[in-house]
């Protein structure tokens, strides 16, 4: 799918439900950084790699309509004020909106129905498009990549439930958050990013949840990539919305349940075999499903 947006050409692959029906909800994967000498290779591999990241099947499993946009330069403009996408002033929030409403028009899917799932840069950019595009976006999942500081202030006109999942031995975004590895003209340090904790209080004060959380501990399984997990819970937020952090123990800069090749590993670190991203966000997302109008702050 193309599209023209603020005078540049976009492109976006969809992948829709055998089962289609009206007001289906329309999720929008988004990619992590692509390097641009090897964005060919990365898409290939993203490409091969949906089926493993468990999307293909949420498809076809739960009446769902599933994008993958693509970033102009391999890297979103995700708020943190790095990106060269931010540079060359791309608005990737209004491309995002502009695949809402093509897939809307052309394919029936709920304008006010939108899911957000993002890895890193891609993670970023999720949390960034909730904010800006409150009014659509219903729930996203930001695994690896905490709230871009720049945004904290940000007052989005509509509630967004969040799942937030992070690994605590992750190399490249520290659990605990912190600045890109991209220095500045002189040096400095810049596009500092929220903790996982400080992310999901965040966005809890946005949905005005409740002050009680519930904390639930989830050992290791038998497999040396059965990682422990601890899941904190806020909800009674407007609309129903809620919020979820999960602090995945020894999960490194991966997405939870896709095998990390050897090749990577070292780089990247483990990932989390015992656990379906895309299956859980579902789980948390779908009975959220509330209305702009419910979600109105």
């Amino acid at each position: 799918m193309e599209l023209r947006v603020d005078g540049l050409r976009r492109t976006c692959s969809l992948r829709l439900p055998t089962d289609q029906r009206p007001e289906m909800p329309l999720m929008l994967v988004l990619h992590g950084s692509r390097s641009p000498v090897l964005a060919p290779i990365q898409r290939f591999a993203e490409a091969s790699s949906r089926r493993r990241s468990g999307f293909e099947a949420f498809a076809d499993r739960h009446g769902v309509a599933v994008a993958y946009p693509d970033a102009v330069t391999g890297r979103w403009a995700d708020g943190r004020g790095v990106t060269v996408s931010e540079e060359k002033g791309i608005d990737d929030v209004a491309f995002l909106r502009a695949v809402a409403e093509e897939c809307a028009g052309r394919f029936g899917t709920r304008r006010d129905g939108i899911l957000v799932a993002g890895i890193s840069n891609g993670a970023f950019m999720a949390h960034r498009t909730a904010l800006e595009a409150s009014d659509l976006v219903v729930a996203f999942l930001a695994i690896a990549g905490g709230l871009p500081a720049a945004l904290a202030g940000a007052q989005p006109t509509h509630a967004v439930s969040a799942l937030l999942i992070h690994g605590t031995a992750d190399p490249v975004v520290p659990i605990e958050g912190g600045y890109s590895r991209r220095r500045g003209p002189d040096g400095e340090l810049r596009g500092r990013t929220l903790s996982l904790a400080d992310s999901a209080r965040h966005w809890a004060d946005i949905d005005r949840c409740g002050d009680e959380a519930v904390v639930t501990e989830y050992p290791s399984g038998p497999g040396p990539d059965d990682l422990a997990r601890n899941r904190r819970t806020v909800a009674g937020g407007v609309g129903g919305t809620r919020v979820e952090a999960w602090a995945v123990e020894g999960m490194g800069h991966t997405w939870p349940g896709q095998r990390v090749p050897a090749v990577l590993r070292s780089a990247l670190g483990a990932s989390a075999a015992n656990i379906d991203a895309a299956e859980e966000f579902c789980r948390f997302a779908l009975p959220l499903l509330a209305s702009a109008a419910d979600r109105r702050r």
